[in-house]
C-alpha cells in the first residue's frame, strides 16, 4: 500500500432501498413518479422530499398507521422517502399505496425487486384499506404508454380499471392483501373487461310532448345533426329550458372512442359513479349563471376541468345567459373556437378538451316580455340595449344558429295531437352524421362533423350555385355578418343539405341557414 494511503470503513446499522412505481396527474396527463425509500435501523425519524403537497405529506399518517395493522412499526426505523422527479409537484393521496409498499419493501417484509415495472395507485384508510382514487384511467393509460404491464388499484375502481387496455390490472381491498401477492402467497385478482353499452339518456320527456314551436324543433334538429351551437331568444314561459333538456334525446348514443374521453374527464373531476366506472350516455351540464370562470371553463392552482369539458361529446346549456358573468362569457370563446381548454399557472400547465354542443338560452330584454303578441315590455330602449349588450359580438359569433322561440299558443296546448318523437327524429340525425363521417373519410378531411371543418375543408364540401352565391352575398351585406359568421351559415347550410340527403348545398338550404342568423341583424328584437 502506498505510503500515506488509507481506508476507511463505516460501520452502522444496515441499509434498505426500495423503489416504487407511481405516477401524479396534471390536468389529464399522468406524469411518472418513483418512490424510492431508503430505511436504516436507528433513532426513528421520517422524511419526505420531493415537492409534495399537504395531502401526500399527510400520508406519513395513514401509511403510519395502516403498516402497523402488519406488524411493522415504523418508530424502528429512520425511513426518508424521495418522490422523483423532485421538480414535478405532487398531490392527493394516491400515492399512498406506493409510499407504503416500498417501505416494505426498503424494511425488508417484501422483495425489493417484485416491486419493478408495477404501478400502484390506492389512497390507505388507517386500517390499512384502500380507497378509490380521482383519475386512474389516464394514470393507467401512461403507465402503459411508458411499457409497464401492470398495475394495483383498489378494488373500488375496478369497474373503471377495466377500461384500461393493453395492461393488466390488479384489484386489492387492503395493504395486506397486496403483500400476500408480493410473497407469492395469495394472487390477487385480476380486473374483468369493463362491457359498454351505451344509453340513452332518461330525462323522463320526448320531443313529441313538446307543443308547437315548430321553429325551434327545426333548429334543435339541425343543430343535433351537425353539431351546431344554439342560441334561443323568447319570452319566459316559451318553453326554451324543456327544448333544450330534450336535445341529449336527438343526439346519437356515444361512441366506446367518445366514451373514454368523457370517463377520463369526469374520473379527475371526481364525478365518475365506482359501481358503473364508464360514462354510457352523452353528457348534459346546466350550471347555474352564478357560476365562476374558473368553474364553467377550469382552473384553479391544480387544474381540474370546468363545465366546457365535463360536457365534452354531450350538451352544454346555459339558461339566462345574459345573466352569467361577462368574464365567464368571454372565457369561452377560445374553448368554443379551438375545442380544448389551456390553463396556465404558476405551478402547472394543463390541457382538457372542450367540444360540447352549446345551447343558450336568453330573454330579448330584462323583463322578458319585448316583443310579446300579448304582454306589455316595461324596459326602456335604453334598458333593451344594456341588455342586450351582456353578450359580447364575438360571443354571438360562435353561435351557429339563432333562433327565436315565441309564445305557445293556447290552441296548441290544449290540442291533443303530438308531433314526432325523439326517436323519429334523432333517426335523422344519425343518418345525417353517418353521412358527414363517410365523406370526411372519403375526402381525407380533418373533422368529422360539419361544425368543426376549418376553412379549407369547407370549401370541398360547399359549392355554391350563383343564385345562392348571390343570396348569400346579399345577406352578408344587409346582416353585417363577418368572415366568422359567413363560415357558419355554409356549415349550416351543409347541415341542412345532409339532413335532406342532397349531395350539394342548394339555395333553400342556404336561406334557411341565413334565417338562422336573423338575430344578429341589429334590432335584437325576436323575429325581427
Amino acid at each position: 500500500m502506498p505510503e500515506g494511503s488509507h481506508t476507511t470503513t463505516i460501520c452502522g446499522p444496515e441499509l434498505g432501498l426500495a423503489v416504487a412505481e407511481a405516477s401524479t396527474l396534471i390536468g389529464l396527463d399522468a406524469h411518472p413518479i418513483q418512490v424510492e425509500v431508503s430505511s436504516t435501523r436507528g433513532p426513528s425519524f421520517f422524511q419526505m422530499v420531493g415537492l409534495a403537497e399537504a395531502a401526500v405529506r399527510e400520508a406519513r399518517v395513514r401509511v403510519a398507521s395502516a403498516l402497523a395493522r402488519l406488524g411493522v412499526l415504523l418508530d424502528e426505523y429512520a425511513i426518508t422517502v424521495n418522490l422523483a422527479p423532485a421538480d414535478v409537484r405532487k398531490g392527493g393521496a394516491a400515492l399512498d399505496l406506493a409510499i407504503a409498499v416500498a417501505i416494505l419493501g426498503a424494511v425488508g417484509v417484501v422483495p425489493a425487486h417484485s416491486l419493478e415495472g408495477v404501478l400502484l395507485v390506492g389512497e390507505l384508510s388507517l386500517d390499512g384499506s384502500l380507497r378509490p382514487v380521482r383519475g386512474l384511467l389516464p394514470q393507467l393509460e401512461g403507465a402503459r404508454a411508458r411499457g409497464m404491464t401492470s398495475a394495483v388499484v383498489p378494488g373500488s375502481n375496478a369497474a373503471e380499471a377495466g377500461l384500461a387496455t393493453s395492461i393488466t390490472v390488479f384489484r386489492a381491498d387492503s395493504l395486506a392483501m397486496l403483500t400476500a401477492h408480493l410473497l407469492d402467497e395469495h394472487e390477487l385478482p385480476r380486473v374483468e373487461r369493463t362491457e359498454f353499452k351505451p344509453e340513452f339518456p332518461h330525462t323522463g320527456c320526448d320531443l313529441a310532448d313538446v307543443r308547437g314551436q315548430a321553429t325551434a324543433r327545426r333548429a334543435l334538429e339541425i343543430a343535433a345533426a351537425g353539431s351546431h351551437n344554439l342560441l334561443m331568444m323568447g319570452p319566459p314561459g316559451s318553453g326554451k329550458t324543456m327544448l333544450a333538456r330534450l336535445l341529449p334525446t336527438l343526439l346519437p348514443p356515444l361512441r366506446f372512442e367518445e366514451a373514454i374521453d368523457c370517463t377520463a374527464i369526469h374520473s379527475v373531476a371526481g364525478l365518475l359513479p365506482n359501481d358503473r366506472g364508464v360514462v354510457c350516455e352523452r353528457p348534459f351540464r346546466a350550471p347555474h349563471h352564478s357560476v365562476s370562470e374558473a368553474g364553467l371553463v377550469g382552473g384553479g392552482d391544480v387544474p381540474r376541468p370546468g363545465e366546457v369539458s365535463l360536457a365534452h361529446h354531450g350538451v352544454l346549456f346555459l339558461d339566462e345567459l345574459a345573466e352569467f358573468r361577462r368574464s365567464a362569457l368571454e372565457a369561452l370563446r377560445q374553448p368554443l373556437e379551438d375545442g380544448f381548454v389551456n390553463i396556465a399557472r404558476a405551478r402547472a400547465r394543463a390541457r382538457f378538451p372542450a367540444r360540447p354542443l352549446l345551447i343558450g338560452a336568453v330573454n330579448p330584454c330584462a323583463c322578458g316580455y319585448y316583443g310579446h303578441p300579448r304582454l306589455v315590455c316595461r324596459c326602456s330602449e335604453a334598458a333593451r340595449e344594456r341588455y342586450r349588450g351582456r353578450l359580447s359580438g364575438p360571443l354571438l359569433d360562435r353561435l351557429d344558429i339563432h333562433v327565436s322561440v315565441p309564445p305557445v299558443e293556447v290552441s296548441a296546448l290544449v290540442h291533443r295531437a303530438k308531433g314526432e318523437s325523439s326517436a323519429a327524429v334523432r333517426e335523422r340525425v344519425t343518418l345525417a352524421r353517418n353521412v358527414q363521417v363517410t365523406r370526411a373519410r372519403r375526402l381525407k378531411l380533418h373533422c368529422m362533423l360539419n361544425s368543426q371543418l376549418s376553412g379549407a375543408d369547407l370549401e370541398r364540401v360547399v359549392n355554391l350555385e350563383n343564385e345562392s352565391r348571390r343570396l348569400i352575398e346579399a345577406a352578408v351585406s344587409r346582416l353585417g355578418l363577418s368572415a366568422r359568421a359567413f363560415s357558419k351559415v355554409l356549415r349550416v347550410a351543409r347541415t341542412i343539405a345532409d339532413l335532406e340527403g342532397a349531395e350539394a348545398v342548394r339555395t333553400p338550404h342556404v336561406a334557411e341557414a341565413i334565417q338562422g342568423r336573423i338575430l344578429t341583424s341589429g334590432s335584437g328584437r325576436p323575429g325581427g
